[in-house]
Parts: structure tokens; sequence; C-alpha cells
């Protein structure tokens, strides 16, 4: 297997091992914070899209069209538990197995030497398009231990182990 290969095999992994935390919220609960958790899953999974989909355009150095209103999930906004502000849980699950097939589907179009290239993130200002796609990695694998923890104060059970 080709490294490129290979880290377009971790961003999918990353999007498995997050929904199987998805178990046991719906619509009715999707919105809900526990006190010290700020982030729900609707918020999480919006973000986590969104960084992606942006992540994905600077390795392929094009926009690229979204179908969906990124504001209410963008860095520095406020999650609230209110789910008329969000779309549904469907949508969303939707939205985020999109964002990872993009970074993944990414990853392997830009190949070897366009992961080389550097690219221009934010504060950090210039990283290589790898080291991008490695952050996005830890990114996903960040706000999923946000979800484990939220859904212990919610009691939503254990999805791992007895």
């Amino acid at each position: 297997m080709s490294a490129t290969d290979a880290l377009a095999d971790a961003v999918g992994e990353t999007g498995d091992l997050f929904l199987r935390y998805v178990a046991g919220f719906d619509d009715s609960n999707a919105t809900r914070q526990a006190e010290g958790l700020p982030n729900h899953l609707i918020w999480t999974l919006g973000h986590l899209s969104l960084y992606l989909h942006r992540a994905a355009e600077l390795l392929l150095d094009r926009e690229i069209e979204m179908s969906w209103d990124p504001e209410p999930f963008a860095f520095g906004s406020e999650p609230a538990d209110d789910p008329d502000q969000y779309p549904p849980l469907a949508t969303m699950l939707e939205l985020f197995r999109s964002g990872i097939a993009r970074l993944a589907d990414a990853v392997r179009e830009a190949g070897g030497g366009g992961l080389d290239r550097m690219v221009k993130w934010g504060p950090l200002g210039n990283i290589s398009a790898r080291d991008l796609v490695l952050r996005m990695v830890f990114h996903n694998g960040t706000h999923c231990g946000q979800i484990v923890d939220l859904r212990r104060r919610l009691g939503l059970g254990r999805v791992l182990g007895p």
C-alpha cells in the first residue's frame, strides 16, 4: 500500500470510528449539551464536515461547491441546545460521511507530490498538505473524544466493551 493510500484510508477510518459513538443519539437529543461540554453532536458533525471540506479544497487547490450553510458550525460559533437551529441528525450524518469521503478522495487525487505542497491553514500559516491531512485525522479524534464524554454525561451507555 502506498503512503498516499494509507493516509486516505486513515481519513476514512476516522469516520468509521467516530460514527460508532452516534449510537443512542436521535433528533430528540442530538443538540443536548452537558455542563462543561459545550459541543453537541449536531454541531460537532457540522464542524467536522466543514473543516474536512475546507481541507479537501486546499489539497485540490480549488473551490468545491457546498450544498449547505456551514456558518453555524464555523470556528468560534456557539452551539445551542435548540434543534430548530440545525438540520436533522440524518442530514448531518450524511454531510459528515460526505466530508470524510471528499477528503479521502482528495488525498488520493493529490498524490504524493501534491501532499508535499504547502498550503495556508489559518493561524498556523503554511504547512504541507500532508500535515494538514494529519491534523484533520487528529481533529476528528479530538471531537470524537468530546462525544464520548458527552455520551457519558447524557447517560447513553457504553459503545465498546461490556
